[in-house]
């Protein structure tokens, strides 16, 4: 199946280095690698159930959005252990130490996506204890 997407062309020259660094034989072969990574990592956080520890790390453009985090970082206060911050230009990056609901930990994810300031966020599950 063919699909077009709109890529930044920095963003896509880096991608286009990347594969070929690894020596993979496509663009289509690398993009088939990258969106089958992303179905994975969502399936491990989508099958997560009970309690868990997890750290979710996060950048963003610092003044588009920290008034909406800071609301953020309160509604899920109860799950939220600790943060740290550190500024890198405009950017910045945050690391969020979790511990709660499989399910409010996901809603938390999923909320940080949705904003366009924030570049990427990765989840890693430390723990999951079955109820």
């Amino acid at each position: 199946m063919r699909t077009s997407l709109n890529v930044p062309e920095e963003m896509l020259e880096e991608f286009d280095r990347t594969w070929q660094a690894e020596g993979l034989e496509s663009r289509s072969r690398a993009l088939r690698e990258a969106i089958q990574e992303y179905v994975e990592s969502h399936h491990r956080l989508e099958e997560a159930r009970g309690t868990v520890a997890a750290t979710v790390v996060f950048d963003y453009v610092h003044e588009a959005i920290i008034e909406d985090l800071h609301e953020i970082q309160h509604e899920f206060q109860a799950e939220i252990d600790t943060t740290c911050h550190v500024h890198h230009g405009e950017w910045c990056l945050e690391a969020v130490f979790c511990h709660g609901s499989a399910a409010q930990i996901r809603s938390l994810v999923y909320r940080l996506k949705d904003f366009d300031a924030v570049g990427q966020v990765s989840v890693t599950l430390l723990r999951s204890e079955e109820h």
